[in-house]
């Protein structure tokens, strides 16, 4: 047995055989800590927190649908409760040393971006804030900022510099500026009081690693590149005059930011001794640089050139990489193609669904009958009835946009539809209809990608959804027509943080030889069935009609004002 001490990240290891690193994801509704042994990437030990604070972890407000706000001191205490549980729970393993942790990873959701005070600590931890909702993180799913959203699509657009081509060519209202702009037009208050925005993917290092200085902080590629239009072709950030275009409060915002964004397989820090005894750790654990958990997440899966990596939770997020020495295209409608966003030294590509188990979640909460939720789970309940339902006989077909559009419309202003229902029509029947509508979106986002050129030779599929419901990848295999492959690990974003803890660790010299030790073969395919393929080919034309007809304006036959005027209509009345 070895027992010599190992110079990693730093720091004298003893290495008795295992080595270990922790990756922390950080979800919507629940923060999870995993252990993992750096020689294969097994699971030592694992323990998730569920947000306190709001509805399942979320805060809302009855008078705007759009907003959705977390609160950062469930992020704090989420740390500190799931890598201390983990931790003492890794400890009945056999070969586990605290001593013998090499590094930390973060992942979180993102766009994510918290209101700072000077020394970068959230104003919502603050007395007078804390009922302040607009102090508090604004989540991905906030489209609050649809209107500010478009404004800035309008003004990139005719900009010089082109901000705008290495994000599909539409700014989100669930990305960073969007949401800034958002809060100095609806919240002066709260945005005099901000002196930066930090996103929750650098916020957490920052923290654990007590660098929360708005101006030095790392900043992680990914966050900036995919959400706040930074890259090197035009010096980072967009232009102090550009941002000053949108309002003249901006602009100081660019002045309080790293000067440069890094990849995640750098080190933001080491472990503060308060944060370590808080945990069970010793002091000055380095900490990787945060990315999003998508993005570590397909890190976990395995991704490659030519593999596709699919997100499944509440809304999906898809990844691709590509080498960055050959020619890539510019991709209309894509979240970002972004220099190291996913694997250091490639290229990564971020599209995806705005939601996906959302509106599985919403139909069995609010829409079904009794039977199916009285004993058991409605969701098992629903998927073995619709099982037995064949593919086109419903006479149903939805369109999966009950959250608005990320990818390829990037419109948040369109809402869900549901055509072919009878006075015979069943839950079961809806329920795969909305599942079919989501595989449509996913084959819509594959067929982008090799519009463009990226080939999708495999796509690997993983999450809740995707490890727990056979029913809905079968359906993702037939409407797709191609495998669809589950990923080994449960917990792939938590991997892929831990992944590049272990390269900031000093354990591996770089993600791919991390990835080739750590990352495991997948461990189920589903395979299309010719049958049912050839009916949802015929759907999905049908799909595409709706899709163009309703999302966009050039259709010859385009309806994208109704979803628009249904809206308009609905806040009035609100407001009325």
């Amino acid at each position: 047995m070895a027992s010599d001490v190992l110079p990693i990240g730093g720091r004298a290891v003893t290495a008795h055989r295992r080595r270990f690193a922790i990756g922390v994801d950080f979800g919507t509704n629940s923060v999870r800590a995993v252990v993992v042994d750096v020689a294969d990437g097994s699971e030592v030990a694992t323990h998730v927190w569920k947000y306190p604070s709001g509805e399942a972890g979320i805060l809302l407000d009855t008078k705007d649908p759009n907003l959705a706000r977390q609160n950062p001191a469930d992020y704090i205490e989420g740390f500190y409760a799931s890598v201390r549980r983990a931790v003492a729970a890794a400890k009945r393993t056999r070969g586990f040393l605290v001593e013998n942790i090499v590094g930390i990873g973060i992942d979180t959701t993102g766009s994510t971006p918290i209101p700072v005070d000077r020394d970068g600590m959230p104003l919502a931890l603050r007395k007078q804030f804390r009922r302040e909702l607009a102090a508090h993180a604004w989540l991905w799913r906030d489209h609050s900022a649809f209107a500010e959203a478009s404004e800035i699509t309008d003004k990139a657009s005719k900009h010089r510099d082109r901000y705008l081509t290495k994000c599909g060519g539409v700014y989100s209202s669930e990305w960073y500026w969007s949401k800034i702009l958002h809060c100095r037009r609806s919240a002066p208050r709260v945005f005099q009081a901000a002196y930066g925005w930090v996103e929750l993917a650098d916020f957490v290092p920052a923290f654990i690693t007590g660098n929360t200085d708005p101006h030095l902080l790392a900043r992680g590629i990914c966050a900036a590149g995919h959400k706040a239009m930074y890259h090197d072709d035009w010096g980072g950030l967009p232009s102090e005059r550009f941002l000053a275009s949108l309002h003249h409060d901006l602009a100081p915002l660019r002045r309080r930011y790293a000067e440069r964004a890094v990849p995640a397989d750098r080190k933001a820090g080491a472990l503060t001794g308060d944060v370590a005894r808080k945990v069970g750790l010793p002091a000055g654990v380095p900490v990787a640089v945060g990315a999003f958990d998508a993005h570590m997440g397909a890190v976990g899966a395995g991704i490659k050139q030519g593999t596709l990596v699919k997100i499944i939770g509440t809304s999906t997020c898809d990844i691709m990489v590509a080498p960055m020495d050959e020619p890539l295209p510019d991709i209309p409608g894509l979240c970002g193609i972004v220099p190291g966003s996913v694997i250091p030294g490639m290229y990564g590509l971020e599209a995806g669904q705005s939601a996906v188990g959302d509106i599985f979640n919403w139909f069995a909460s609010h829409l079904v009958p009794q039977k199916y939720t009285a004993r058991g789970d409605p969701h098992t309940n629903l998927s073995r009835a619709a099982a037995t339902i064949q593919p086109g006989t419903s006479g149903l077909l939805a369109l999966d946009w009950n959250n608005g559009n990320r990818t390829v419309l990037v419109d948040p202003n369109l809402t869900g539809l549901l055509v072919g229902q009878t006075l015979h029509t069943s839950a079961p029947e809806v329920y795969r209809a909305l599942v079919e509508a989501t595989a449509f979106g996913a084959l819509t986002i594959i067929n982008r990608f090799e519009e463009y050129g990226i080939a999708v030779r495999d796509v690997v599929n993983c999450g809740g959804i995707a490890e727990k419901n056979p029913f809905v990848m079968q359906i993702y295999a037939d409407a797709c027509n191609r495998p669809m492959s589950i990923s080994h690990s449960p917990q792939t974003c938590a991997l892929g943080a831990a992944i590049f803890g272990a390269v900031a660790g000093g354990v591996y010299r770089n993600v791919r030889s991390a990835q080739r030790k750590m990352v495991r073969a997948r461990r189920k395919v589903y395979r299309p069935r010719k049958a049912a393929a050839a009916v949802y080919a015929e759907l999905y034309g049908l799909y595409k009609q709706l899709h163009d007809a309703f999302g966009t304006a050039a259709y010859e036959q385009a309806l994208g004002h109704v979803m628009k005027s249904l809206i308009a209509i609905r806040d009035r009345t609100r407001k009325e």
